[in-house]
């Protein structure tokens, strides 16, 4: 008889640690603002260029605008679908130079997509195993990072798909 009701508030103790652990961490707040996430500088990587295959560094192009705006897309995500006609109205800023980095895609379906969808970028890298994108300090797709050249420090970074608000704030971002 006592060894069972030892058991039983053992086993009763047991739950109930492990529901005040469960309580205590659904209570947490985790907000994640993308200032405390941003990569300060951008990493002057270097990839294949995705219609040439000729191995450059993201310098190479950096020079030729005040500002780049770099995004990493993939044919199979769908908000970078939807973040596209984004992408083509900023591509006909004069101070910025569109680059993206086309994320663990397959070249044919990449190319349809843009094919379909038109073409953003002034030059595209590849990243077909993702290290490129995680060593920016990407989460996933898509991501753009407004880049100033010439301190090479990133001034905003955009988490998901761009919409109208980010355009206008992008667009503010660039102007000078």
């Amino acid at each position: 008889m006592i060894k069972k009701k030892t058991k039983f508030i053992s086993i009763l103790i047991i739950t109930a640690l492990i529901f005040a652990f469960l309580f205590v961490g659904l209570n947490n707040k985790n907000f994640y603002s993308i200032e405390n996430i941003t990569v300060k500088k951008i990493v002057n990587f270097e990839s294949k260029e995705f219609f040439s295959d000729k191995v450059s560094n993201l310098e190479n192009f950096t020079k030729e605008k005040k500002f780049t705006i770099l995004n990493i897309w993939a044919s199979w995500c769908g908000p970078c679908r939807a973040e596209h006609d984004i992408l083509l109205k900023l591509n006909e800023n004069q101070n910025s130079l569109v680059i993206g980095i086309n994320y663990k895609d397959s070249y044919d379906n990449a190319k349809s997509f843009l094919n379909e969808l038109g073409n953003p970028y002034d030059v595209i890298f590849v990243d077909n195993d993702g290290l490129i994108s995680i060593e920016i300090g990407a989460y996933g797709v898509p991501e753009t990072y407004i880049i100033n050249n010439s301190s090479n420090q990133v001034m905003k970074k955009y988490l998901g798909p761009l919409n109208k608000s980010k355009f206008e704030e992008i667009q503010s971002l660039i102007k000078s």
